[in-house]
């Protein structure tokens, strides 16, 4: 079976990229393969990057506060080209308010502070065993 490819991505102006890091390899560790953009990446360049590598998974890491503009942005442009068979999580400091916000735009899964990195790669895991078996149809998506 092919290994799972994952997207590490920092959206917006957050320069803390600590917790990126940590999942980035721990996901490596899980047997993924992981490509991590770096700081400061737009929404556009993180879906451009996402088809380009061909992933399964794009993890959007967010600290600034600006999750509620981020995510549902990436989720949007992925729709504009046409994606819909990546899984989208996303992990930082979000308030638990926002994540029926960020669930309802499609976001698979939001991982907060005190989520284990075993948590976080099984969730990823099942999903895209999911995925693979089951590929998400145009007439299928909600979003």
């Amino acid at each position: 079976m092919l290994p799972i490819r994952v997207l590490v991505a920092k959206p917006g102006l957050d320069g803390h990229d600590r917790g990126a890091l940590i999942i980035a390899q721990a996901l490596r560790d899980e047997g993924m393969e992981v490509i991590y953009t770096g700081l400061r990446q737009s929404p556009a360049q993180i879906v451009a990057t996402a088809i380009q590598e061909d992933v399964e998974v794009i993890g959007l890491s967010c600290l600034s506060g600006a999750h509620n503009d981020l995510f549902p942005e990436v989720m949007r442009l992925l729709k504009a080209q046409g994606v819909n068979d990546m899984i989208v999580v996303g992990g930082g400091v979000i308030p638990q308010s926002d994540i029926p916000f960020l669930k309802e735009h499609g976001i698979a899964a939001i991982f907060t502070p005190g989520t284990t990195t075993k948590e976080t790669a099984d969730f990823i895991r099942v999903a895209v065993k999911k995925l693979r078996e089951e590929p998400i149809n145009e007439s299928d998506s909600k979003n």
